[in-house]
């Protein structure tokens, strides 16, 4: 080998080396606190697992028990799965329909989409949790908004009937992150194609399904994925707020995953339900991307893949 050679290759060992230590933290952090607690979980899954007494492996009892037994397991599938129908769709349309407000050319526009993304970086805290309890409890400000219109009050987190809606409310709020990338694909769009359904005489409706919808079906693509994932694995509003109730009709499955592991110290038991929750949320990401390709559209003029 010349010395030309061997220079080349002692260069690309040396960047090859720094590439490994500048990306040493996320490796080290992704190995750390994300694959060895994955695996490990998945391993405690098979065992009694608890803080106060020693491991023993039980093999599929947890599983088994989950789906005979448990009728907290049962109640809180049940639950999540309307918490999940009901706030992601909400979520994504209202984001949708402030995204094509806010595109629009107005005055301040720029200080109007701060303030709107505002929720999505607050409404995840446990302050805003029981400051949404507050506004919905029995003497709360919507009640007496409703007062004032002559409007019998609401029992917004009593009422089992009701309680999971309410909560839902908090989720759609939350539709900052969502709104920007429906605004940033908004903003993709020729604005040619609407000079020509305007000189076609199209209207507005059919302008918004014929050419803004397929346009940025990959941004609710995206949103879709990300807001599923999100719902299923949601906890503070049913913690703060509900507390599971009532008659846990607001018992989300993240709620029974933490009372498992930290209230009743049943940690096996805690992690054989979040290998349910990720088969579930699993399933659900792969029927999404499975029909993504009859309704998602790129610019190319291709479906998805």
């Amino acid at each position: 080998m010349n010395s030309t050679a061997l220079e080349k290759t002692k260069r690309i060992k040396k960047q090859s080396l720094i590439g490994l230590l500048y990306v040493a933290p996320w490796l080290i952090g992704f190995l750390v606190f994300q694959l060895y607690p994955f695996i490990l979980s998945f391993v405690y899954s098979f065992t009694d697992f608890s803080i106060l007494k020693p491991m023993k492996f039980v093999g599929f009892d947890n599983y088994i028990y989950m789906f005979t037994e448990d009728q907290k397991f049962l109640q809180s599938l049940k639950v999540t799965f309307l918490y999940v129908l009901m706030s992601v769709p909400s979520k994504l349309i209202f984001a949708l329909i402030i995204a094509m407000l806010l595109n629009m050319k107005l005055k301040l526009i720029s200080v109007f989409r701060t303030t709107y993304y505002l929720p999505s970086i607050l409404g995840g805290s446990i302050a805003i949790s029981i400051l949404w309890g507050f506004l919905f409890n029995s003497t709360g400000l919507v009640n007496l908004f409703l007062s004032k219109l002559h409007i019998h009050a609401i029992n917004w987190l009593g009422d089992p009937g009701i309680a999971l809606f309410t909560i839902s409310l908090l989720a759609v709020w939350q539709f900052g992150s969502s709104m920007v990338l429906f605004l940033a694909g908004l903003k993709q769009i020729p604005n040619e194609l609407y000079e020509a359904a305007t000189v076609d005489g199209a209207s507005k409706v059919r302008v918004f399904f014929q050419i803004t919808l397929p346009l940025i079906t990959p941004i609710v693509f995206f949103n879709l994925i990300m807001q599923m994932i999100h719902a299923f694995q949601e906890f503070t509003p049913a913690y703060v707020i509900t507390h599971g109730g009532p008659l846990e009709s607001t018992y989300l499955y993240g709620l029974m995953l933490y009372e498992n592991a930290f209230k009743f110290t049943k940690m096996g038991y805690a992690s054989s339900q979040s290998w349910i929750l990720f088969i579930i949320i699993l399933i659900f990401t792969v029927g999404i991307f499975k029909s993504s390709k009859y309704w998602t559209f790129y610019e190319d003029g291709e479906d998805s893949k």
